[in-house]
């Protein structure tokens, strides 16, 4: 069965990407109801930045964002998936009926697992290399990586099933570009090791390699001309086994998994 594909939409100032492109809630309705026309099964909204330059916003701002998009999506019954690691804006999604959390500290905080549990909604473990935090500019040993996150989602999924969150809520994401390391390598190394994540926690796996700066750096390409690397890298992780991608482009994602699924037949 094809991967399922998350659709991004960044409501931000300085998403690297797409930073001010949708701050407006009607223009980010838009490119979600787009997103989901195209073949996005999941619209994950992002109300604030994670890569190194972010600046950053608070759990208010990140709501305020938020809010009004989740309306008018709720009213078209798109499922929502919210990308974010404040405790304040995860209670506002899970009360607004949100399908998935996203987040890239991988819920750290013990605090807010009795909510978690009493819950429905599935969670995005991410793994990050910075552990707290936006992305930093780290090295890395791309040897080593692989074990050390699988040793991460280890600790991590124990903690929150001690906390009665069932364990196939649970999506695990390794994370990719600055969350593994400034160095290409170590977000090479981590893809070649997808079937080996999911074979050893047998848990769903979620990659989002879309435009980042290790496929950029590879190909010499900037943000507006990183779809063909990008498409390369989700049909490997396809390839592996991942059972949701997070991209920025569903159509063209979409079209070359019904390809690639032809060609398996």
């Amino acid at each position: 069965m094809p991967p399922q594909i998350l659709g991004i939409v960044n409501i931000t100032e300085d998403s690297f990407s797409d930073g001010g492109f949708y701050l407006e809630p009607e223009r980010a309705s838009a490119k979600a109801l787009a997103l989901v026309a195209a073949g996005a099964d999941i619209i994950d909204l992002g109300p604030a930045s994670s890569h190194p330059d972010a600046r950053p916003v608070t759990a208010d701002e990140e709501i305020r964002r938020l809010a009004p998009v989740m309306d008018m999506l709720a009213q078209r019954g798109v499922p929502i998936s919210v990308d974010s690691f404040l405790p304040q804006t995860q209670r506002y999604a899970m009360r607004h009926g949100v399908a998935y959390l996203n987040d890239i500290q991988g819920f750290p905080d013990a605090s807010i697992y009795p909510d978690l549990a009493s819950n429905t909604c599935r969670l995005i473990v991410m793994h990050a290399i910075q552990g707290r935090g936006i992305a930093t500019r780290v090295d890395t040993d791309p040897v080593t990586l692989p074990e050390r996150i699988e040793d991460f989602f280890s600790v991590r999924i124990a903690a929150l099933e001690r906390a009665g969150i069932e364990r196939s809520r649970l999506v695990l994401d390794p994370g990719m570009g600055f969350f593994l390391g400034s160095q290409a390598e170590a977000s090479l190394s981590m893809l070649r090791s997808l079937k080996k994540l999911r074979q050893r926690f047998g848990l769903p796996v979620l990659v989002s390699v879309s435009r980042k700066s290790f496929l950029r750096s590879l190909t010499g390409r900037g943000v507006e001309q990183a779809g063909a690397a990008t498409l390369a890298a989700e049909l490997f992780a396809a390839a592996q086994g991942v059972d949701y991608i997070r991209t920025h482009d569903a159509g063209a994602l979409r079209d070359a998994l019904r390809i690639w699924s032809a060609l398996q037949e």
